[in-house]
């Protein structure tokens, strides 16, 4: 970048076009100069939100040397105090500070460990990490963090979350409710929203900078491919990541799309590989292609700047969690006899389809497995069963038709007076307190679409429930009522009591608001899906001692496979792993429910038990590398502190700032412009048409329910309490789990609008001068150093005194703070002589400038050095690839390979070194109280 694209600082003034602008960000974006996006200042274009490329547009910048000086006379000089904390506020942190700003200022308990994410993501080259931590920990609540310290540092500006459909509201309430930032959701009916709302043929990202929308949305290449490549994103959030691992598939294009589009890449999941260990590698390229260089061969160490996972019993996390996370309760096992009628069909399943009489030749490949498939849909239900036969029916012939007419005719002579399981059901959900007039809440999970389909039909007559009470979730349900279903769940005024529901469910869903009760009707011969599954309700947050329970049908038919053989063995495995180890993954080796689930039919198939097959997989993950990557990576020890950055301030809260910005915006009368009613820390105002405009991301029920008549009505409070009472208190209502009070946080749209108001206030290129306890005039100079990509890597605020003979120069916040500037000023409203003032601004300039020049070296080492250490590690990830033992043609590929992506991420290094010389801008002037009437005459030289 050439000097003269990087004089664009946010919360500087342009003029283009004629009209003056306020520059909220730049970035290089060749071949068209440098993309300015920027907001109306001047009459005609007032807040209106603009971009424009310096190649295109003639953009006008000011020299710090001509700016305007003008005297304040505001009362206690508000107008200057406002402007200085503004540009404090729009002004990014360098990427030099590694530092948190905003780390306690969000709607959620200050824990440390869920800070660390937000410290690796900011000590990195990039803000590009896997969230690993197991089940329950709030990864959401990372990730709020890491996007949050983002955007103050300018970096996170264009944001794009990719999650499971089930979770898209929950993660955008999340996002909104706890950290006031705004995601509009582009769910199927958001898609169609935005085809009637935008020209035909436009790219819909354009319109939103910060979205959420579903993976199995985006990922069809074909229709959103090209939009994606033509859009450059500042983050970009995927969760349950390990979907994306399969290489040639569409998540993973669609990965690898985004992963080359954006700056922050922030992958989450708590299973995050399947044990192949190329498969792992590939994932990781994607936040660092130079990461590793043998795909087959690599260790943990070579990726723990990228990768974080805790559990549980991490000791920061068990130091930490308190009673925010209550004790989990056992894993009860309820047998269940089998019927009669359950009898004959056990001793069918055993004696012909498990002694393999089912077919006149052994059956191979897939069909080996068959039997056990059966057997599974039978421990499920009958009805399960019923589908399960009727399916391979309609192609089997010969001896295997025989034997599935067999099963038929033994299946549909089974009613429901015949499911043992169901009987216990009832009896269960009886005792928990389920019933007419209960408040209790219980999901209830199982595999098997029919026996869910089939156990809402049956369960709410013998529990004298109303069908209002029941809800099914499961992957054939469209996505609104998908979303619907949740939402009633959560909410404990709504009439919803049971939750029958599938895997669908066991993914990123919180269930736990309401609910401490889980049943597994039918349990998953997997350890990774009953952890899953039993995460729903136990996870962060969760008050009540999860409490679950497992159905166990049982059989008295010799050699029978009933739900003792797997069922309750996993059970009982599961929360052992659970308490030990933390997950079960550690436990057992296994990374991917399909592999575990079919490795185990497999061991079955040759004679072993459950036990042999897990202890062999045990000794193997001892033996296993991939084993080290899910225990515990970057989990600390003992709660160090993590670092907080050091921000200038001149207002003690972000509430002394909204009141007084409120005031100086509105004449001392906001509450007459904006119909602003306070009640104590609640501010409920009509939101003006330009601060509407930068909520439209927010659902339109959300807004419609703050409308009032034609005006959107807003209620804010900073007060966290409060605002986590009516978090609460909107979770016990009937309708919306959407609370009417929003939390200010210093990301909300709200401070944004404020500070962009403050901003304009001032003419073009104008500084404030205001009379303080100095003894001589002092300049208040920004100074801004940038890398190539535009982002400050170097941020330093001075006041030059002592002009014109002696300059020096301090930090200016603590120059602020001798002075006595705040809110107890005294305004003497006498005039202040300007003229000397202004002819005083070149030298204070220069000065600046000399100090910056004089302290590059010095300045810049913080963003230097970590470059330094990534070219180092560039250097032995080329070395490495020069030491291997592959043939030939492999050999050369690789070494391609490794050459392109040392020149790729050489060429990153060097965008991201500071460049050119710094942005200079004189912010205001503090003066005396009386002043030398004509400008001091420069020393006498010799001739």
């Amino acid at each position: 970048m050439s000097t003269s694209q990087a004089i664009f600082a946010p919360g500087s003034r342009i003029v283009v076009r004629d009209e003056e602008w306020l520059v909220r960000t730049a970035t290089p974006a060749p071949p068209d100069g440098t993309m300015i996006k920027a907001v109306g200042v001047s009459e005609f274009v007032q807040d209106i939100e603009a971009t424009f490329f310096t190649g295109i547009d003639e953009v006008q910048s000011m020299r710090p040397e001509e700016t305007v000086l003008v005297q304040d006379d505001t009362s206690r000089f508000r107008q200057s105090r406002l402007f200085l904390e503004a540009v404090l506020r729009r002004t990014p942190l360098p990427r030099s500070e590694r530092g948190l700003a905003l780390a306690d200022r969000f709607l959620l308990d200050p824990l440390t460990y869920q800070l660390r994410p937000v410290e690796l993501a900011l000590a990195g080259l990039r803000p590009r990490i896997l969230l690993a931590d197991v089940v329950g920990l709030g990864k959401t609540l990372e990730i709020g963090l890491i996007l949050a310290e983002l955007i103050r540092r300018g970096r996170g500006e264009r944001i794009l979350v990719v999650s499971p459909q089930q979770v898209l509201e929950q993660f955008q309430r999340e996002l909104w409710t706890r950290f006031a930032i705004p995601l509009v959701r582009l769910d199927s009916t958001g898609i169609q929203r935005i085809q009637q709302e935008i020209p035909a043929g436009r790219n819909p990202f354009t319109y939103f900078k910060r979205a959420i929308i579903s993976v199995d949305t985006l990922k069809d290449a074909g229709q959103f491919g090209h939009h994606l490549d033509a859009i450059t994103w500042d983050a970009v959030v995927i969760d349950e990541s390990h979907n994306l691992i399969n290489k040639g598939t569409q998540r993973n294009e669609l990965a690898r799309r985004l992963a080359a589009k954006t700056d922050a890449l922030l992958l989450a999941s708590a299973t995050p590989h399947n044990g192949d260990k190329e498969s792992f590698a590939e994932l990781i390229s994607l936040l660092d292609p130079a990461a590793i260089v043998d795909k087959r061969n690599y260790q943990p160490d070579d990726i723990a700047h990228l990768y974080l996972r805790r559990t549980k019993i991490s000791p920061e996390v068990r130091d930490q969690i308190g009673d925010r996370w209550a004790d989990r309760g056992p894993s009860l096992p309820v047998p269940c006899p089998a019927t009669p009628a359950e009898e004959e069909i056990f001793a069918e399943l055993t004696q012909v389809w498990l002694a393999g009489k089912w077919s006149d030749e052994p059956a191979r490949g897939q069909d080996r497995l068959f039997p056990y498939t059966l057997l599974k849909s039978f421990l499920s239900s009958h009805v399960a069963l019923a589908e399960t036969v009727a399916v391979r029916r309609r192609k089997a012939t010969g001896t295997e038709r025989a034997a599935l007419d067999r099963l038929a005719e033994l299946t549909s002579a089974m009613t429901d007076r015949d499911s043992s399981k169901l009987d216990h059901l009832i009896e269960e959900l009886r005792s928990i307190g389920v019933g007419p007039g209960s408040t209790t809440r219980v999901v209830i999970f199982s595999e098997r679409v029919p026996t869910l389909n089939w156990l809402a039909e049956v369960v709410p007559a013998r529990l004298g429930l109303r069908p209002a009470a029941i809800r099914v979730l499961h992957g054939g349900v469209a996505e609104a009522e998908e979303q619907r279903f949740l939402q009633e769940f959560e909410l404990e005024g709504s009439t919803v009591r049971l939750l029958f529901t599938g895997d669908v469910a066991s993914e990123g869903v919180n269930l736990h608001r309401q609910c401490h009760h889980l049943i597994h009707y039918d349990i998953p011969w997997s350890l990774i899906r009953i952890e899953q599954r039993n995460g729903r309700v136990d996870r962060y947050d969760q008050r009540r001692s999860p409490e679950f329970r497992a159905l166990i049908l049982t059989s008295e038919v010799p050699d029978a496979k009933d739900d003792r053989t797997v069922a309750e063995k996993l059970l009982h495995r599961e929360q052992h792993a659970h308490r030990t180890l933390g997950s079960v993954e550690a436990a057992t080796g296994y990374f991917d429910a399909k592999v575990e689930e079919d490795r185990l039919v497999k061991d079955l198939l040759a004679g072993k038990t459950v036990e042999e097959s897990y202890a062999e997989a045990g000794i193997e993950a001892e033996l296993d590398p991939m084993a080290q990557l899910l225990a515990e990576v970057g989990s600390a020890p003992e709660a160090a502190e993590v670092p907080r950055a050091q921000v200038p301030k001149l207002f003690d809260s972000t509430r002394d700032f909204v009141d007084t910005a409120l005031r100086e915006l509105y004449a001392d009368r906001p509450e007459d412009a904006l119909d602003l009613r306070r009640e104590d820390t609640l501010l409920t105002f009509h939101a003006p048409d330009d601060l509407v405009a930068r909520l439209s991301d927010l659902p339109r029920s959300y807004l419609k329910a703050h409308q009032e008549g034609d005006q959107l009505r807003l209620k804010v409070t900073l007060d966290r309490r409060l605002a986590q009472r009516k978090l609460a208190e909107a979770r016990e209502s009937r309708t919306t789990v959407w609370p009417e009070i929003a939390y200010l946080s210093d990301v909300h749209p709200m401070i944004d609008w404020l500070v962009d108001k403050v901003l304009i206030r001032l003419g073009r290129q104008q500084a404030p001068v205001l009379t303080a306890d100095v003894p001589g005039p002092v300049f208040l100079i920004q100074g801004v150093y940038t890398n190539r990509l535009g982002q400050p890597t170097v941020v330093q605020w001075m006041a030059v005194a002592g002009l014109p003979d002696t300059p020096t120069i301090r930090p200016m916040d603590e120059v602020l703070r001798e002075a006595g500037v705040g809110p107890e000023m005294v305004n003497p409203a006498r005039p202040v002589p300007l003229d000397p003032l202004t002819d005083l601004l070149p030298a204070a300039v220069d000065a600046a400038r000399d100090y910056l020049a004089d302290r590059r070296d010095e300045v810049t080492e913080a963003n230097a050095e970590p470059l330094r250490r990534y070219r180092e590690r560039l250097g032995r990830f080329e070395q490495a690839s020069l030491f291997d033992e592959l043939p030939v043609a492999q050999q050369t590929r690789r070494r391609q390979r490794v050459s392109a992506t040392v020149q790729e991420q050489h060429d990153l290094l060097d965008r991201l070194e500071t460049a050119g010389d710094p942005l200079l801008r004189v912010l205001a002037v503090l003066t005396p109280s009386t002043l030398p009437t004509s400008p001091a005459s420069p020393p006498e030289t010799a001739a």
